[in-house]
């Protein structure tokens, strides 16, 4: 397995589709990756050379932020929005949505599974 930016990637795969592993890394950046590294992209991993993987890696290196800088650096813009107490910073604080979307009734992704309260259920009416 050849191992970039700490990550093993997969062997099988077509190299383009195996940088996508990484974190900071989609499909625009990898085959832009592949291009400036002069590796083709539809190559499998395992059949690189050494020499493509290194400058795979020297690549992204020198252009790409990705892995741990990348999630600190995201870290560090959300911490920043909480400390400034901006609306975006209060809903990540309560664990909302952030884009204005709907949260009667959907948001169950952001808001964890559905919790009961006590006097919200309409009551049965009597006959």
């Amino acid at each position: 397995m050849a191992r970039i930016s700490g990550i093993d990637i997969p062997r099988d795969k077509r190299i383009d589709v195996s940088l996508r592993y990484v974190y900071g890394i989609g499909p625009t950046l990898a085959a832009s990756i592949c291009e400036q590294a002069r590796v083709e992209g539809a190559k499998k991993t395992s059949e690189l050379a050494d020499g493509e993987v290194t400058r795979i890696r020297e690549v992204i290196d020198r252009t790409c932020t990705v892995e741990g800088d990348l999630r600190r650096q995201v870290r560090q813009n959300i911490q920043r929005l909480i400390e400034i107490n901006c609306y975006r910073g209060v809903r990540h604080r309560r664990g909302l949505p952030l884009h204005g979307q709907r949260t009667r009734t959907n948001a169950r992704s952001r808001k964890g599974p559905k919790r009961t309260v006590a006097g919200r259920r309409k009551s049965v009416a009597k006959k």
